[in-house]
């Protein structure tokens, strides 16, 4: 039996401004027709218009920032799990099972030296971000995330 790896849906795209274009553009379609070559109502179709375009524009910066940013936490899961690996010669999956999201994209900016004590406390001690950052003192910036 095959696994199944269900689409995820992203709630503002999937049931907000894909639904309200939709509606949108059905709307300017009709009113269109409506009045297709009569002068008075080009206010009303220049305004349909527009109000696509900023819907279209909303999906799209939505999209890009929303999809950028879960990237970038699967790269930087990956990230600490190569590091983990290469200091301790161990997987990192035991301990990334006892640690949230927020936790590992913290554990990130600590440096080699401190990375496997500080992710052992941040599992045993269940430590939030700031506590994370708090006890790094080999801080490494990341000055690429979106």
């Amino acid at each position: 039996m095959a696994a199944k790896n269900p689409p995820m849906l992203y709630a503002p795209h999937h049931f907000i401004l894909l639904p309200a274009a939709l509606v949108l553009a059905i709307y300017g379609i009709k009113c269109y027709l409506n009045v297709a070559g009569d002068n008075d109502q080009t206010a009303r179709l220049w305004f349909t218009v527009a109000a696509m375009a900023v819907v279209s524009l909303g999906t799209l910066v939505l999209l890009r920032q929303h999809y950028a940013l879960k990237l970038q936490d699967r790269v930087i899961r990956l990230e600490v799990r190569q590091r983990y690996f290469e200091l301790t010669g161990q997987r990192f999956a035991a301990l990334e099972a006892r640690l949230t999201l927020k936790q590992i994209l913290n554990l990130r900016l600590a440096g080699d030296a401190e990375l496997p004590a500080l992710a052992q406390a941040a599992a045993a001690e269940n430590l939030d971000g700031k506590a994370i950052q708090a006890r790094i003192t080999d801080f490494q910036p990341d000055t690429m995330r979106v």
